[in-house]
């Protein structure tokens, strides 16, 4: 067993990870706290460093016995992870079963896009992997295996190999590595920026002087000076571009940064060879300016990433890191919200966050939801509702008790959710993706044979015409056109309250042809209200209603909210069971009772006393009771299917509810395409009907009887406060009431599309042209570099317009424009 961490082990023998000896003035240690410890090797160090930097430092308080020290002290790739498959620890950050398992990984070393591909490139190649994707908004890795065939241990070892070291996911870590690097990358640029104004100045003079030249004392002088200042920027601000170029190369691929590096390095080497020799042209100003354009695109990318995935940071640091619980006999103790378990009181003060997801037993107040639903105004809650962690508490406290904590409140489950849509890639970004790819060998080859061609025309002019190709042609913003645009529009839709799950669903929406709406729960609120009970025998109509709420107690449909408040503790169902769009039976005190249709409650059915919307409860085929409920229609239904139609998007409604309710409100809505009594069946034939058509559907649903036309759909969205089992269908999430978020996401998504169809053609456009240009011997590389550097904001900032409030007014505009 390891010693306490709040013992000083500066003098201890043996090494705190593994439990072997220390080597006498072993430099090797470790931090935790205040604490430091010493350790046996690099090997043990770097598995320390990367327990305690992915937030798991607690492994060694909770330990019962010490892991195998790496066998060779070079050896810090295969070995030194291996810790890393200890059931115990992975119980923290690893979801699954031995079939298939699934995790968040912080990667450290990505600088753009071509890293994502490298490393998904790299891991899906590994048998035992299932699937790999790379987050550029937040750097994280999306990682899904078979535990049976591969270790976890493996492919950690994999990407450390290959140059990105990786550890479980925490928000706060992962959150202050991000500022590091982005502090890095400003140094860097700053560096350039400086660079390059400096080499422009003892550039000058030589443009300036023209044939003439300069006297030979200042010629040489300022060769010098401009050497000395082009260095840093080449050794220190382009660094990131031959790290990730090595990177390629040892992983046998050509990255965008290979004809980069080529051109910095070439360029650089040679205008130095000429400084000391005196011969040879000189252009360090070329050089200096290539390389501050690269990274001014680059952090302009990051940035754009950083604001459109902004949600998604916030959604990840929403939880607070402490809580107020309360004990049984009322006192308040401040613990770290970590702790926290489902079936503890805690106390909310004004101004605090939420620490888990709670049902309210004391107290009222407005809470300001807006970070995951993105609605501004507060809302109003009081004792018995329920309560999202990371809600903000504005006005009054509140106690609550805690339902989910942890891995299991409402936030995790968005961002699982979330990491889940960058699980896979858009067709359209893979095709972008293998078109840059392709792109840097063909560059490669035309540069080869354009250095060859001006060798036997001008050889003194041979590589600066080639290095200008290698500038100007570098695919950059071919890289960049579809990225960017998807995490500006993923940004966009989580600010409306959509949240994506697939990440094909923006594509798909792009297509849409026909939206198929629920009613229950949908177009309408699903808050439904028990207005009538009429018995039909000498009954207790307190009784047949407890009756009733025992058998909706197993339900998670919206009416069974209706019947909560009639539940009576000594009134309990077994073995109930539900008939999709029909009804709900079990046995009460040994009698069989059936609550739904009348068709399936009773046999033979009576008549429903009027045209509401009613449900029969029957015992033993014995009609007993008529309960009457009544919702109310979202107050933004009949503007979405507005706008829908508008687009030239058919709209249908399909329900399970009887003809003269669903009649009233397609007539209410306007709605011409609407069939009523459907079953699930039904549903799912109507909408393959559709599909055999040639069109392309959305389905829009809240229950559990809504799942197999979900998971038949093209893009199947899923209404706030939907079932757990609706929501593992759903391509799209909405975290809002409102019923426009449906049309905002399909208006988005053919936003996006238009964007990314932009950028591509911008992208090939300027290759085109500026390749025969600089073929030609009529580009030089100072202009390369600016050009190239133009190509590559142009793409970015139409991307940007995507995460822009305001941009795109009208979203959603008819097909035929």
């Amino acid at each position: 067993m390891a010693d306490s961490a709040e013992t000083l082990v500066e003098d201890a023998r043996t090494c705190y990870h593994c439990g072997e000896p220390v080597p006498e003035h072993a430099p090797w240690s470790l931090e935790i706290g205040e604490c430091r410890y010493r350790l046996c090797c690099p090997g043990c160090e770097a598995v320390a460093h990367a327990i305690v930097d992915g937030g798991l430092a607690s492994y060694y308080r909770f330990r019962t016995a010490l892991p195998e020290r790496p066998r060779q002290r070079h050896d810090i790739h295969a070995e030194q992870w291996s810790l890393f498959d200890d059931p115990g620890l992975q119980s923290r950050f690893v979801q699954g079963d031995d079939s298939s398992a699934h995790t968040t990984l912080a990667v450290d070393g990505i600088t753009c896009a071509a890293c994502a591909w490298l490393i998904e490139h790299r891991l899906n190649a590994l048998e035992g992997v299932i699937g790999s994707a790379v987050d550029l908004t937040h750097h994280r890795l999306r990682l899904e295996w078979e535990p049976h065939r591969i270790a976890l241990s493996r492919l950690l070892a994999e990407l450390a190999a290959i140059g990105y070291p990786s550890r479980p996911f925490e928000p706060d870590e992962a959150q202050q590595r991000l500022q590091r690097e982005s502090h890095r990358q400003m140094r860097r640029l700053i560096v350039a920026a400086l660079g390059m104004m400096q080499a422009l100045m003892f550039s000058l003079p030589f443009y300036l002087a023209g044939d003439a030249g300069l006297d030979a004392d200042f010629d040489r002088l300022f060769h010098w000076l401009a050497l000395a200042l082009t260095t840093p920027v080449v050794l220190y601000a382009a660094q990131p571009f031959f790290q990730q170029a090595w990177r390629d190369l040892r992983a046998r691929s050509l990255g965008m940064d290979v004809p980069v590096s080529l051109a910095i390095g070439s360029a650089y080497l040679a205008s130095a060879w000429a400084v000391v020799s005196g011969q040879g042209e000189v252009y360090f100003d070329s050089v200096s300016m290539f390389t501050f354009f690269l990274l001014f695109g680059r952090h302009l990318e990051a940035r754009a990433r950083r604001r459109g995935g902004a949600a998604g940071n916030a959604l990840a640091e929403l939880l607070p890191v402490s809580a107020t619980r309360l004990d049984d006999d009322g006192e308040s103790r401040l613990l770290p919200a970590s702790e926290l378990r489902a079936g503890d009181r805690v106390l909310v003060k004004p101004g605090h966050v939420v620490p888990a997801d709670g049902v309210i037993e004391s107290g009222a107040s407005s809470l300001d939801e807006s970070t995951m639903t993105g609605e501004t105004q507060p809302v109003a809650r009081c004792v018995g509702d329920a309560v999202t962690g990371g809600s903000q508490n504005i006005e009054s406290p509140l106690t609550l008790r805690i339902t989910h904590a942890g891995r299991d409140t409402r936030v995790a489950g968005i961002l699982d959710l979330t990491d889940r849509a960058f699980a896979s890639r858009p067709r359209i970004a893979l095709k972008s993706a293998r078109l840059a790819h392709h792109f840097v060998l063909q560059v490669l080859l035309i540069a080869a044979v354009v250095a060859l061609a001006w060798w036997f025309i001008a050889p003194d002019r041979a590589f600066w015409v080639t290095l200008s190709v290698l500038v100007v042609t570098c695919p950059c913003a071919l890289a960049l056109a579809t990225p960017t645009a998807l995490t500006a529009a993923h940004g966009r839709l989580h600010r409306r309250g959509a949240l994506l799950t697939r990440a094909d669903a923006l594509e798909a929406l792009d297509g849409i042809d026909r939206v198929i709406f629920d009613k229950t729960g949908t177009l309408t609120t699903g808050e439904m209200r028990l207005i009538d009970t009429r018995t039909l025998e000498d009954d207790d109509p307190r009784y047949l209603c407890a009756i009733a709420a025992a058998l909706e107690s197993h339900s998670e449909h919206p009416i069974a909210r209706a019947f909560h408040p009639y539940r009576q503790p000594d009134v309990v169902a077994d073995d109930v069971t539900r008939q999709a769009g029909a009804g709900l039976e079990g046995r009460i005190a040994g009698t069989r009772w059936r609550l739904g249709r009348p068709d399936f409650a009773a046999s033979p059915a009576p008549a429903p006393p009027d045209d509401g919307h009613w449900l029969l409860l029957a015992e033993n085929d014995r009609p007993r009771a008529w309960f009457a409920l009544e919702d109310r229609l979202r107050d933004d239904a009949d503007t979405t299917l507005a706008t829908l139609r508008l687009a030239g998007i058919e709209v249908e409604l399909l329900s399970g509810d009887a003809e003269p309710r669903v009649r009233a409100l397609a007539e209410q809505l306007g709605i011409d395409d609407w069939q009523a009594a459907m079953s699930p069946e039904d549903k799912l034939a109507r909408l393959r009907h559709h599909q055999a058509r040639g069109e392309r559907v959305a389905m829009v649903g809240d229950g559990v009887n809504d799942v197999p036309i979900l998971a038949g759909a093209d893009v199947a969205f899923a209404m706030n406060g939907t079932t757990d089992l609706a929501r593992t269908r759903a391509d799209v999430i909405l975290l809002t009431p409102r019923l426009q978020r449906v049309a905002d996401a399909i208006g988005i998504a053919r936003a996006t599309q238009r964007v990314i169809r932009q950028n591509l053609g911008w992208a090939l456009f300027y290759n085109l042209l500026a390749l025969p240009l600089a073929a030609c011997g009529l580009v030089p590389p100072w202009l390369a570099a600016i050009g190239m550097s133009l190509s590559s904001l142009v793409v970015v900032g139409n991307a940007l317009r995507l995460a822009r409030p305001g941009s795109f007014r009208h979203l959603i505009t008819p097909v035929s424009s």
